[in-house]
């Protein structure tokens, strides 16, 4: 006989919905919400893995990695990497071929370890931008395409009206020498480590990664500019007037010949004279150097960002005065650099967040554009996780405003996320 009592199944909680109860997101601005995030989540694992550094030997937990990888189509920059690199090995004649298979065997191995792989990994652009442009002083005169001589001069005084570098070299002397040679033959080569290390330690974790590749594919684009359409700089046009150029003619420092001659060396004479890309003028990427790193520095110290300006100025005269440059190359390297660096921003680079000092005080991180910023505001809100990739070396964002938590350590990563933590898209085995 059928049981006369109700079962407890037979009682369900009834919901009924409110709809006119307006919704927290609602209520709560973005800004705040995000704060809330953080210092909830700072109670909950306040000794985040977010910004922590690999210290393994083991090459099994870089299988692990790329096992639990998700591909996606942003790994195929390592295939053109992988590609660009065994051409321009391929037809570098010296040093020879045991010098080289050991090059590459060291690099393949301190990808494979996961203590090196952390540095080395975002590093492969700029790795293969310095062994690219070593290799264009091998390719055959034959393969290349005619130098343009007249091109730049005309667009120079097109858009201005007068050659800007011949007019801001004409008068010299050895203060102007010293203050030109000190942005463009020294800060320049050091300044992407320095800037690298300020951003390791004060911006968001995985700023230093994104600044890398950036760095590192804005020069591979640059020289691969050159290489298809080579145009002579200022100082063959004062040398040689606007007489057609060929392969044979060797490099020159221009300006810099006078700081050689100041101090008693020949330092820059002899790297200039035996430039692999002489004919390299357009487009700049000594004024493309200047201004990611001013853009990059920018995001993180907002408030500095007149300092960087004028740095990015003060390269700008340095390579018009010592002749290396016209100024239609600097606005064509300084272009390219502000494409790359806001795609970067778009899409990969992690936000600075308000109140926060170090690396080591981020419990989670905001990657791309500011909803806020963008005109989205609350838009965004619930839309799901948004998938990140490998080039923000990051991983699924939030809900709210892409951002990545700490709290699950159960995450790994192939890229290594700031240059080690661990990223939400593959599971740490």
């Amino acid at each position: 006989m059928k049981n006369s009592f109700a079962s407890r199944k037979d009682f369900q909680k009834t919901y009924i919905p409110i709809s006119w109860l307006p919704s927290i997101p609602a209520i709560i601005p973005h800004r705040i919400r995000r704060k809330l995030r953080s210092k909830i989540r700072s109670r909950q694992s306040p000794a985040t893995s977010l910004a922590s550094l690999e210290f393994s030997l083991s090459p099994a937990d870089t299988l692990r990695s790329l096992r639990a990888h998700r591909w996606s189509f942003h790994d195929g920059q390592y295939l053109i990497l992988i590609v660009l690199g065994i051409f321009s090995l391929s037809i570098i004649a010296s040093p020879g071929p045991i010098f080289k298979t050991a090059v590459a065997t060291l690099l393949l191995l301190s990808l494979i370890l996961p203590i090196t792989r952390q540095f080395f990994l975002p590093f492969l652009p700029i790795i293969t931008w310095l062994v690219w442009f070593y290799a264009c002083g091998f390719i055959p005169s034959d393969w290349r395409p005619p130098i343009w001589v007249r091109v730049l001069p005309a667009l120079e005084n097109i858009l201005y009206g007068a050659n800007i570098s011949n007019i801001l070299s004409a008068h010299q002397n050895t203060f102007l020498d010293i203050m030109a040679w000190l942005p463009y033959g020294i800060i320049h080569f050091g300044a992407p480590v320095v800037f690298s290390i300020i951003m390791f330690i004060f911006a968001s974790p995985g700023t230093v990664p994104v600044f890398a590749r950036s760095y590192g594919y804005m020069n591979l684009v640059g020289v691969s500019i050159q290489l298809l359409f080579p145009c002579s700089p200022p100082w063959y046009e004062n040398m040689y007037g606007l007489a057609p150029a060929n392969y044979t003619i060797k490099g020159s420092p221009a300006g810099l010949a006078r700081i050689d001659n100041l101090f008693g060396i020949a330092l820059y004479t002899t790297t200039f004279t035996g430039s692999p890309m002489v004919f390299g003028a357009f487009p700049s990427l000594h004024a493309g150097s200047a201004v990611i790193e001013a853009l990059f520095m920018s995001h993180v110290f907002p408030r500095l960002r007149p300092l960087f300006v004028v740095y990015a100025l003060w390269l700008w005269w340095a390579t018009m005065y010592l002749s290396h440059h016209y100024a239609v190359d600097l606005v064509g390297g300084s272009l390219l650099a502000g494409v790359v660096f806001y795609v970067a921003k778009a899409k990969f680079l992690p936000r600075t967040q308000p109140n926060k000092m170090f690396r080591w005080d981020y419990d989670y991180k905001e990657v791309g554009e500011d909803p806020v910023e963008q005109g989205y505001a609350l838009a965004d809100f619930g839309n799901g996780p948004h998938d990140a990739d490998d080039w923000t070396i990051g991983s699924s964002s939030s809900i709210s405003s892409g951002s990545i938590s700490p709290v699950d350590d159960s995450n790994s990563i192939w890229e290594g996320e700031t240059l080690a933590s661990h990223s939400d898209n593959e599971a740490k085995r």
